[in-house]
């Protein structure tokens, strides 16, 4: 019992259920297998299936949030790298992040206000294109609920690479600007795990769209959830 009620089991469980999800994908090569939602998975039937409270685990997971804060601000290095892509790009990077950052926020607040779905809900529901360092502190700005905002942030990024190459042949006029904005905008570092797949430049432009949405939608998100009443 003092084993489940310190910071090791919820440490360990979380890093071998990890692990096992990295093997269920590597082994089925497949974008719906996440290995983050895998594990969420399998901690949650872990606790289940031994009746073990979700307090005890929170305590050792509450080790591995704290270090979700620093990699927020690892996304800086990642502005760096791209730093040629985004000066020669500036305004074209700009204008389609922004419009991307919008169009998941009206998105987002018409299909909550059609399914009646409560503020916290939808707040919660509002970081879910941006990467999940940056998505937590968000939510948490907001007063939504992380654990919903987590879960939100891992299916919209297996979402969007499972149907980014299916974007890609829908619109064939694209270019590798406009394809790598869209796919790293909508869904942030899993997106662009395919994006790399489709061509360098693709890979390139959605690397950049990930810091640089991330830090648009912190920005106007608050904005316009205020503007709308939501907090």
């Amino acid at each position: 019992m003092n084993l489940l009620n310190s910071p090791v089991f919820g440490i360990f469980l979380s890093i071998i259920t990890y692990q096992i999800g990295l093997k269920i994908k590597a082994r089925f090569k497949n974008d719906l297998f996440n290995p983050l939602l895998l594990a969420m998975f399998m901690i949650i039937g872990f606790l289940s299936l031994f009746h073990i409270p979700y307090e005890s685990y929170k305590i050792g997971a509450d080790y591995i949030h704290f270090f979700l804060s620093p990699l927020t601000v690892a996304l800086g290095i990642m502005l760096y790298r791209q730093r040629t892509v985004i000066k020669k790009h500036f305004i074209s990077l700009i204008i389609g992040i922004t419009a991307g950052v919008a169009t998941s926020f009206f998105t987002i607040l018409l299909m909550a206000k059609a399914m009646g779905l409560s503020d916290m809900l939808t707040l919660s529901a509002l970081p879910k294109s941006i990467t999940t360092p940056m998505a937590i502190s968000l939510t948490q700005i907001l007063g939504g609920e992380e654990p919903l905002t987590i879960i939100l942030v891992v299916i919209t990024g297996m979402s969007g690479a499972f149907l980014a190459p299916f974007a890609v042949k829908l619109f064939p006029n694209f270019n590798a600007i406009a394809k790598g904005i869209g796919i790293g905008t909508a869904s942030h570092a899993v997106g662009t795990s395919k994006a790399l797949e489709l061509g360098e430049e693709e890979g390139a432009f959605s690397s950049s769209a990930i810091a640089l949405a991330g830090l648009i939608t912190v920005l106007i998100v608050p904005f316009l959830a205020r503007w709308f009443g939501l907090v």
